[in-house]
């Protein structure tokens, strides 16, 4: 789950949400993802450039970036779907975010020069905790909670993050404006109503504690990505975070005896497919949609990506995988949003 500007409400594909979002709130993510509520990051796109943007008219090529991150990231959790369906979860994380890493790595050296990659032990320990943090115990959990639950209960109860991000920080000492806690008690009372599915037995209760935890991870990492000393240049901290997720994504699959049973030859070509499209799409075209958005447009419109992505989620699955639209999703997931709006806004 996106980043000195709000957080990603963690965004499944997002390298790092923990660069993302508007100044003085929360994914992906570095790319991650992403909450709206972290600490200022070195490493976050200043906010100079976006409070300097002129009062005029946005262009087209503004409005198209942000339609990229609307869409594309709020149907990753479909892309999720669809490769856990013939893939096991963590080796699939780790095939996507050591290949995004390490084709991020390379346009970095390409553009920049390879001197653009060397960071201080420091800094690197930090990327790399932040990685686990968000894409191992985040992203992973989804992947491992799509397994059982759809697609857009799952981007729903993602769409959360923001609210833990808040109490996070306000464990930490940091002040929390009445209206941002009346926001957060609002989402609470969605998830509360989300969970209802898991109690009657429609889907099952262990997803959704794997959403939970991947949702407090997500917002750990997005707090301490603002804390941690992290690489100067977000694109080269976003390559780290993901080749970290992607060796600790590993290394679960391992622990699991994931690679034992696992043959590519059984693997759907939906699947195959799926992965690609997270690689591609979800990590680097999105997310390099979003770090220009970041430099171009208001970040209280770019922010607006928190909850317009579990939208998405939720009408894809519908459409495509014929995802029930019950009750307890409506009503929850509309809370839900509900509560990120009102923390976005009044954090933003």
């Amino acid at each position: 789950m996106t980043s000195a500007s709000p957080q990603p409400a963690a965004d499944p594909s997002c390298p790092d949400p923990s660069r993302s979002v508007p100044a003085a709130s929360p994914a992906t993510v570095s790319t991650t993802e992403p909450s709206f509520a972290t600490e200022p990051s070195p490493a976050t796109p200043s906010a100079g450039p976006v409070d300097a943007v002129p009062r005029r008219g946005l262009s087209g090529a503004v409005w198209g970036a942000l339609g990229i991150v609307y869409v594309v990231w709020g149907s990753t959790y479909l892309a999720i779907r669809v490769v856990v369906e013939t893939m096991p979860p963590f080796l699939s994380g780790a095939m996507r975010f050591v290949a995004a890493g390490l084709v991020l790595a390379a346009i970095v050296a390409a553009r920049r020069g390879p001197a653009a990659l060397r960071v201080r032990p420091r800094e690197l320990g930090s990327a790399v905790l932040v990685g686990l943090l968000l894409l191992v115990g985040g992203n992973g959990m989804v992947v491992l909670a799509e397994q059982s639950v759809p697609s857009g209960l799952a981007a729903l109860m993602v769409a959360s993050v923001p609210l833990w991000v808040v109490v996070l920080r306000r464990v930490l000492g940091h002040r929390t404006p009445a209206a941002t806690l009346g926001g957060v008690l609002v989402g609470l009372l969605g998830l509360v109503v989300l969970s209802a599915p898991g109690l009657t037995g429609e889907v099952r209760p262990v997803g959704l504690v794997a959403l939970l935890a991947g949702s407090l991870m997500w917002a750990c990492g997005s707090v301490l990505a603002g804390r941690l000393p992290m690489p100067a240049d977000p694109l080269t901290a976003s390559a780290y975070e993901m080749l970290a997720g992607g060796v600790g994504a590993l290394v679960l699959a391992l622990v699991r005896h994931e690679p034992r049973g696992f043959d590519p030859a059984a693997v759907s070509g939906a699947s195959w497919a799926g992965l690609a499209y997270l690689v591609v799409f979800g990590s680097l075209i999105a997310f390099s949609a979003y770090a220009w958005l970041l430099q171009r447009a208001p970040l209280p419109l770019v922010a607006t990506y928190a909850y317009v992505n579990p939208v998405v989620a939720v009408l894809l699955g519908w459409l495509v995988l014929s995802e029930a639209l019950t009750w307890p999703i409506a009503v929850g997931g509309g809370v839900v949003v509900a509560g990120v709006c009102l923390v976005v806004r009044t954090e933003r």
